[in-house]
């Protein structure tokens, strides 16, 4: 078995109806483009990075992913998906928090003037394949 590591993240103008469905299809170009290039002949995993300020939502994405999957050389892989929480990097003090129930104060000084520092991901993070490759290794 061999992992492939890397960050993606989709394409823009996705503003139809199903967006997760449409995520989805962005990620099974990559992930089909992937098991082309190292040869592989089964995908056994996928790992994504979903934040709660991405705009999915990891449920129907999951949904999507399963649906998806019927038919392709990844029918069988397992999706894990990983999510972060929302960080917070303060202006004003350079202090660096979660948010809290999405309480965007900082905590330390109690200003506002926040960037966020994670939340917004969506990372396609890992893929497993099974390729014939001895060494089991993939190239990314």
């Amino acid at each position: 078995m061999s992992s492939v590591n890397f960050s993606w993240k989709p394409g823009a103008g996705w503003g139809i109806p199903m967006h997760e469905l449409s995520v989805v299809a962005d990620l099974f170009e990559t992930i089909l483009d992937l098991a082309a290039r190292n040869k592989a002949h089964k995908v056994t995993a996928v790992k994504l990075q979903v934040g709660p300020l991405s705009g999915v939502v990891p449920d129907l994405l999951e949904s999507a992913f399963e649906s998806y999957k019927a038919g392709t050389i990844a029918a069988e892989a397992a999706l894990e998906i990983v999510r972060p929480p929302v960080k917070l990097r303060c202006r004003a003090c350079a202090a660096e928090s979660e948010a809290a129930d999405y309480a965007f104060v900082c905590p330390a000084c109690g200003s506002d003037d926040l960037d966020i520092a994670q939340g917004l991901e969506l990372i396609l993070e890992r893929v497993d394949l099974e390729t014939d490759d001895s060494d089991g290794s993939a190239g990314t």
